[in-house]
């Protein structure tokens, strides 16, 4: 499996909630924080996204938005100066469900939005999340991101003329959005652009290790061998892990392993020795130990389902 896919399948902790909503003015929705990432795509009309800091930003016909920590915002139409917001929650709305849909009734212009919001650990400091911006905005242009666009164009069919199988092509289109909106964002970055996320998925020296320790995270990686991969000696490739991804080889490999572990204990039968072992551990008390150092939990209580939601517990990725 490639980095990016990898990284986002670890820190995923559910399936995507989405609603579409439709909205005739005067409207406002405040979208309340979430524990994960959330978009919006404008299928028709226009509106606003309002924030607590930045001005305000238009967004026209086929713009989409995404929003990399879910932060709490505003969704208003364009045309009322001060709105009052009602609060909104709609990956809330039926968990039964991984579908809403939700009506805003008024005598103004109409306004059609999808509103999704991923279950991702995205609080916790892995560089995929600490290197974006706070706002991904992908305006709509001729000619622009056109897988993006087709996937678009596929999730509004299903929601305009929905058919039976619709709730697993819906669930199934928001995901592979998730993909799309990530790759047409590293798209428009500087191409020299030398250090992040998106620089460490192409280096030509950091690629390679980042790849060995996410496709073995239990191997006994040190930075000689993983030095090794690259071609540099281990200095050289210390120093250039570190300026590019932002923390060392060895404490990258750490919080990769526990982010790894902390997915098999929420979705695998397999014991916390197993999970010891499959990460790089040679005893169940060291890995616990380990653990507990990482999240503030051990591992027990953190697979119980009385416990706190797994993603309060969030590994970091700084030194």
């Amino acid at each position: 499996m490639d980095i990016l896919s990898d990284t986002l399948e670890v820190l995923r902790t559910g399936r995507p909630m989405v609603t579409r909503t439709d909205a005739h003015g005067p409207w406002a929705l405040k979208y309340q924080p979430i524990s994960g990432a959330s978009f919006h795509v404008v299928m028709e009309g226009r509106c606003r996204l309002l924030r607590p800091e930045g001005e305000p930003l238009a967004l026209g016909p086929g713009d989409i938005v995404f929003l990399r920590r879910g932060s709490g915002h505003t969704m208003c139409d364009p045309d009322t100066p001060h709105p009052e917001p009602m609060d909104f929650a709609p990956h809330r709305l039926d968990d039964s469900s991984p579908i809403g849909q939700f009506t805003v009734e008024g005598p103004g212009p109409r306004t059609v939005l999808v509103c999704g919001a991923y279950k991702i650990d995205a609080d916790h400091r892995h560089p995929l999340f600490t290197n974006m911006p706070e706002i991904i905005h992908l305006p709509a242009a001729p000619g622009r991101y056109p897988v993006l666009r087709s996937a678009i164009d596929q999730l509004c069919a299903e929601f305009r003329s929905p058919q039976p199988g619709s709730d697993a092509i819906v669930t199934a289109l928001v995901d592979l959005l998730l993909l799309h909106i990530l790759r047409s964002w590293y798209a428009e970055l500087p191409k020299d652009q030398t250090c992040g996320w998106a620089a460490a998925l192409t280096d030509h020296a950091i690629a390679p290790a980042l790849k060995a320790i996410h496709d073995a995270p239990g191997d006994p990686w040190t930075v000689e061998s993983l030095a090794a991969r690259t071609g540099l000696s281990r200095a050289a490739f210390a120093r250039r892990f570190a300026a590019v991804v932002g923390v060392p080889p060895l404490t990258y490999l750490t919080n990769w392993r526990m982010a790894t572990a902390a997915r098999l204990l929420r979705e695998s039968p397999s014991t916390v020795n197993t999970i010891a072992q499959r990460t790089g551990y040679t005893s169940e008390f060291a890995f616990a130990k380990a653990f507990k150092r990482h999240f503030g939990s051990p591992p027990g209580s953190y697979r119980k389902p009385t416990v706190s939601a797994p993603g309060s517990m969030v590994p970091r990725y700084d030194d």
